[in-house]
């Protein structure tokens, strides 16, 4: 019997999901996409995807959607960091009812937010989660609804760092390290010690369709960890920074203790502080798991994932001549 290969992605749109969309499609699967009024999509929205009107937070829209799919990436969050405690839990149960209907498995791009960063310097997929944070409290709640549906509901969560990549346009590489549509003039640092990890989004995306190629060799309930690119001693990231430019940038400390101030008002200032000791503790995740299933971990050379990162965010015209990669 041929497998269903078709997958709906919610968050389509936005920067992981728009990346699992366009690898799934890359890799011979049929994509639809969920979105809350079709009209108002631009350009810059991945090619090629059935587009759905409909609302994640409503759950006959999300069942219809799922109608015929045998996977459901649940890449939607609320915007701009507001009403978590209200939005977070009742799309992932309108995800899993959803996937109930269909038989699909449910496709997580996890976070480490579920774990103390102080605590917890490897990540693995038997680590305690103690998070510190409302955020990370929240996304540990949703990853045990994921758990508590399996195996009825298959379930795949693949962890990562800090995003970065062309289409990963709310992260702090684009939002905080340097400033979209600009020339580089300067590099804000916000590592407050050493070490941290990132991942470039296209090698994310990669992963995330490679394991749903193979899905007989996923538990019920899989939990990986993308290991990316871990910034050791929390100057990789700005050293390639600058290589790209092919020039001197100056580099300066982020504004945590701003950040603390306008946290009081909430918003995206308070999360900001609430997630500050990831910048002060590195945290490595181990992919010995993921390894097992796929062999190498997909992975651009950083110089070429920074300059290609750099020159979507509009902030290089041509990559520095020293970054040409050579033929293999």
């Amino acid at each position: 019997m041929e497998r269903n290969r078709t997958a709906l992605v919610l968050g389509a749109t936005g920067g992981i999901g728009g990346g699992i969309a366009s690898a799934l499609l890359r890799h011979g699967w049929r994509v639809r996409g969920m979105v809350r009024d079709i009209a108002k999509l631009t350009p810059a929205s991945p090619a090629g995807i059935e587009w759905i009107n409909g609302d994640a937070m409503r759950r006959d829209d999300v069942v219809r959607a799922a109608q015929g799919v045998s996977v459901i990436v649940h890449a939607v969050n609320p915007a701009g960091y507001r009403n978590w405690d209200t939005l977070v839990l009742p799309m992932i149960d309108n995800t899993i009812a959803a996937a109930r209907t269909a038989g699909a498995r449910v496709v997580l791009p996890g976070t480490i937010y579920n774990f103390d960063p102080a605590a917890t310097p490897v990540i693995g997929e038997d680590s305690l989660q103690r998070p510190k944070s409302r955020k990370g409290l929240i996304r540990v709640a949703l990853e045990e609804r994921l758990r508590q549906a399996a195996p009825e509901v298959p379930a795949l969560i693949l962890r990562a760092g800090d995003y970065f990549g062309p289409g990963a346009r709310s992260s702090w590489f684009a939002q905080a390290m340097v400033s979209p549509g600009k020339p580089l003039r300067r590099i804000v640092d916000p590592a407050r010690g050493p070490g941290h990890s990132w991942a470039y989004l296209p090698d994310l995306a990669e992963t995330f369709a490679r394991l749903l190629d193979a899905p007989e060799r996923l538990r019920s309930f899989e939990v990986l960890q993308f290991e990316g690119v871990c910034d050791h001693d929390g100057r990789q990231m700005v050293d390639a920074i600058r290589r790209a430019a092919g020039r001197p940038l100056r580099v300066f400390a982020f504004p945590w203790w701003l950040i603390r101030i306008a946290g009081l008002f909430g918003g995206f200032p308070r999360e900001a502080a609430e997630i500050a000791p990831y910048w002060r503790h590195p945290v490595r995740l181990d992919n010995a798991r993921l390894e097992a299933l796929l062999g190498a971990e997909p992975g651009t050379p950083l110089d070429v994932a920074v300059t290609e990162t750099l020159m979507a965010l509009g902030c290089l015209d041509r990559p520095a001549r020293l970054l040409i990669p050579q033929a293999a």
